[in-house]
């Protein structure tokens, strides 16, 4: 198989099908209703902060977010959403730490933000708006990151069911590959993401995390966004403050799946976490590992 490529601009990732590092996504919410932060970073100097230290931490990219898609959640204007997060971006564009992203599906909201220099966009309702954001990537040579969604975050969670759930989420996000790439976005430049927490049940999501395997056909990165989500909460009883474990352990089990980028809150812990679970993937099997020429520690 070829190594796996991941253009964002002018940053390009490549990964080894057969042993790849997990890229790092750190997750910058610049809302007042996040389900996770809680509004903790609404003001630009704080999101700009916190952007860099979780380049600090070790970030690979950040995604920057200003509407919630916490399921429940009813939108903003675009004119809100720019107005919470271009002041971020403005600041962390001048030297930006690392490629940055922006979580948005509003085409126009997206031109402000690639105008200014972000490298990507994360779009999780997988161009269910046409491909008007699609061409917007497309003319700045940005990456464009699709994300399945079964209805909106409003609706998502009501009641949720698949007849074939792998299948489904596969054959979907190829329709959103094939009418990203008819609008202009290069094939290197766009990644999948199969939902997790977006209109799934906990079985949905513990079966996705298991089987990112099942994604491998469509030839892209599989981003993977478990940090946190209610997923994790219904398994453990705790609130959002206290799934860092639970996240870990999706995590590691997303990346010998086959997940090539994580998107967490977290950075630190789960690149510690991943580096050490990579190292015990790509530990030698049976006889290899009693040769005495290798190295012990």
């Amino acid at each position: 198989m070829r190594p796996i490529a991941f253009r964002v601009r002018d940053h390009e990732f490549t990964w080894d099908p057969g042993r790849p590092r997990a890229l790092i996504m750190g997750i910058v919410n610049v809302t007042p209703d996040s389900f996770a932060d809680g509004g903790r970073f609404l003001e630009a100097e704080a999101a700009y902060a916190h952007a860099l230290a979780l380049a600090a931490e070790g970030a690979d990219l950040i995604d920057v977010g200003a509407e919630s898609t916490r399921p429940g959640s009813s939108g903003i204007s675009a004119a809100e959403e720019r107005d919470r997060l271009l002041p971020v971006l403005e600041r962390l564009l001048r030297e930006p730490p690392c490629p940055i992203s922006v979580d948005t599906s509003k085409p126009d909201v997206a031109e402000a933000a690639l105008a200014l220099g972000a490298h990507m966009v994360n779009d999780v309702t997988g161009l269910a708006g046409g491909p008007a954001l699609a061409r917007v990537c497309a003319r700045h040579g940005a990456g464009l990151g699709l994300v399945h969604m079964r209805g909106t975050p409003r609706t998502m969670q009501e009641a949720p069911h698949y007849d074939d759930l792998l299948g489904e989420v596969r054959e979907w996000l190829a329709a959103a590959v094939a009418e990203a790439e008819a609008a202009g976005v290069a094939p290197e430049a766009i990644c999948v993401d199969p939902g997790v927490g977006f209109g799934k049940t906990v079985t949905h999501n513990l079966t996705l995390l298991k089987r990112i395997d099942a994604l491998a056909p469509l030839g892209k990165p599989v981003l993977v966004g478990p940090s946190r989500k209610s997923f994790i909460g219904a398994l453990l009883g705790v609130p959002p403050a206290e799934r860092l474990e639970g996240t870990l352990a999706a995590c590691i089990a997303a990346v010998h799946a086959g997940a090539q980028i994580l998107r967490v809150h977290d950075v630190g812990a789960v690149r510690r976490a991943v580096r050490v679970a990579e190292a015990i993937r790509d530990a030698p099997d049976g006889e290899d590992a009693l040769d005495p020429r290798r190295s012990r520690g």
